[in-house]
């Protein structure tokens, strides 16, 4: 479990690095994820939460009628959301907060989304039962994220970055956020997996309602 210690280490790191983020992310979204900010944020309905917002990068691909409230650890990063946020004319409540700890009533929200974050949450499966208890009974959690391989070859990539990655900025190449959202008792209801495995989505919702 992450301490105090490590969630603002990666605040700070997160900060450093928020002026190259988009840069970065434009690259990977142009080889690699593709059109997955669209495919996970464009069905997002009512009172929508993003965690780990970071820059703002999705903003653009929400319908104009939801009720967007989006959280990061870092205040950079949340610099640039606000910027791209005023320069779009797009209405977002911007927090800082911790992934960990969600600092929401349960049952608070019709959406929640996050997008390529989980692999740098240091306790991605707090997190995801952080997305549950948030989530109203009925509602849609929307993610995408880097996961570990169907390939074994790309898998023994992904064990020898991790060694730098995980220690320099807490960057997860070998997760499996499905798995603790199925655990949890979410009904996966759309799932896709590309470039060899490496990139997944999920729809999922909580029973009820």
């Amino acid at each position: 479990m992450a301490g105090p210690e490590d969630v603002e280490r990666l605040r700070r790191y997160w900060d450093d690095h928020s002026s190259t983020y988009d840069r970065q992310m434009a690259f990977l979204d142009r080889k690699l994820f593709g059109d997955s900010r669209q495919w996970v944020c464009r069905q997002a309905v009512g009172d929508v939460l993003e965690v780990g917002i970071g820059t703002g990068l999705n903003l653009d691909s929400y319908p104009v009628d939801v009720s967007l409230t989006g959280v990061d650890l870092s205040p950079g990063m949340l610099d640039h959301a606000r910027r791209r946020a005023a320069a779009s004319g797009r209405t977002v409540t911007l927090r800082v907060g911790d992934a960990h700890r969600l600092e929401f009533a349960d049952a608070s929200f019709d959406t929640v989304v996050c997008t390529f974050a989980l692999c740098a949450i240091p306790d991605e499966r707090r997190a995801v039962a952080e997305m549950w208890r948030v989530l109203r009974p009925g509602g849609q959690l929307r993610l995408a994220d880097h996961v570990v391989s169907t390939s074994v070859p790309v898998r023994v990539l992904q064990r020898m970055l991790e060694v730098v990655s995980i220690p320099v900025g807490g960057e997860h190449f070998r997760r499996r956020p499905v798995l603790h959202v199925r655990e949890l008792g979410f009904v996966v209801e759309q799932q896709e997996r590309f470039k060899l495995g490496v990139v997944e989505r999920v729809v999922a919702r909580k029973p009820g309602g």
